[in-house]
This record gives C-alpha cells, structure tokens and sequence, in this order.
C-alpha cells in the first residue's frame, strides 16, 4: 500500500469510474441482461455466459457511436425476437433502472470521496454507463444519495454519451483532462477493470486498481498495468490514516 500515499501526493484531480470501483453494480447489468434474457426465451440462461457475450460485443463496438444499441443488436440475433434493437434497448435499461435504486457505495468509498473532497480535490465521475443510470442515481438511489450525493461530490460527470468511443478507447479521460486544464501528471483515476485500466493508462493516467472480483478472469493483465492495487476502501483508508 506504499505508493498510495506517493500517488495521491500533489494530484489536483482524481478521477473515478463507477461501476464496480465505486459501486457495487456489475451484479445488476448482469442480473439485468438475465431477466432479459428469461423474458425473451422462457429459460432461465448462464448469468457467466451473459458477462462474457455483452464485455465480447462492448469490446467489438467500442467505438461506434452507440455501442449498447449495437449489443442490443446482438442479441436480438442470439434470442431470435421480434424487437427491434431499440426496443431491446429500452427494455433491458427499464429492468436495469429499477435494480439501480437498491445499489450501495462499496463500503468506505463514500468517506474516501468526502474526504478527498475536504482536502480540496477536484473529483470526477467517469463511467461508460449512460446518462439515464447515473442519473438514478442522483435522484433516486436513497443509499448514494444519503451517504455521498453524486451532484454534491463530483465536480464534473462524464457518460458514454459525453464520448464517440467508450473504454478501454482513452477518450474519456481525454476528454476530462481538456476539460480540466489539467495534465496527465495533476491526475489520478481509480479502476476496476481491464477495459477501464486500459483507458486510463491510454490517457498518460497513473490508475489505482480498486479489487473486484467481476474482473477477475482479466487480473493478470490489470496487475500488469496498474501503478497500485487496493483490496477495498477500509484498507485503503486505514493505510491513508484517514478515518471516518
């Protein structure tokens, strides 16, 4: 945990994917595209196989301009429906909305973003998630919304639509960095998965790696790539002194 402290020493910005580093919500998309899938077919399928086909098809479309309608796409070919890919779109993001409302901060994570915040830290929120979940979360996940409002801590918010091509493609950060004025070496982001260290680590950005077990078949390359890994915000906080 030693670079930590080396890390965050003189960094002006720090930026933050959300889901799985500072949420507990890849379960939901996986939950979510399960549902989908029980709904188009009758059975109930292998919720591994999910994950592996939809990160498979979001690696392929990265870069078009509307990657998740493209997976939508996807599998309408894979459960033979009569939907259109819009429609797969809007009903899986409906099923995925109503999980939305019951995902928590992983433990810690909100005392470490107040904290970062006090200290005068400018924070950003950099996800490939869309506009419509981050905005259940601003306004109607009571837990987030209790315990460290996304409007309240993040300085600036950027989506998948605020973007051409989404993670590992660096444009986001890019993007952030020109937004901020800032350079490579003002800033440090916080990931949880390959795609994401590699969109940081394209972008010049020195990446903490926030443990999550979703990411886990892709480890090897993310320790590979990371400038610190983290086990969890109580480590991480004990390790800073920071305390509640």
């Amino acid at each position: 945990m030693g670079p930590i402290h080396e890390l965050l020493r003189n960094k002006k910005a720090v930026l933050f994917d959300l889901d799985g580093t500072l949420v507990d919500s890849i379960g939901v998309w996986n939950e979510a595209d399960e549902l989908l899938a029980r709904e188009l077919t009758g059975a109930a399928p292998d919720r591994a196989e999910i994950r592996r086909f939809r990160e498979d098809c979001l690696r392929r479309f990265r870069g078009e301009p509307e990657p998740y309608l493209r997976y939508c796409a996807q599998l309408k070919k894979r459960y033979e429906t009569d939907l259109s890919p819009r429609q797969l779109h809007q009903r899986r993001q409906a099923i995925a909305c109503g999980l939305l409302t019951e995902v928590d901060y992983r433990p810690g994570a909100d005392i470490f973003l107040r904290a970062l915040k006090a200290r005068g830290t400018i924070l950003v929120l950099a996800t490939t998630g869309r506009k419509a979940s981050v905005d259940v979360y601003r306004t109607e996940n009571e837990n987030i919304r209790a315990k460290a409002p996304v409007d309240e801590i993040f300085d600036r918010v950027y989506t998948c639509e605020d973007v051409t091509a989404i993670k590992p493609d660096p444009e986001i950060y890019r993007r952030a960095l020109d937004d901020l004025g800032l350079s490579a070496e003002d800033c440090l982001v916080f990931e949880d998965s390959l795609a994401g260290v590699q969109a940081a680590k394209g972008a010049g950005l020195e990446t903490v790696v926030m443990y999550d077990a979703n990411s886990d078949p892709d480890r090897p390359q993310i320790d590979a790539l990371a400038d610190c890994r983290v086990r969890d915000y109580p480590t991480l906080l004990a390790a800073l002194g920071w305390g509640e």
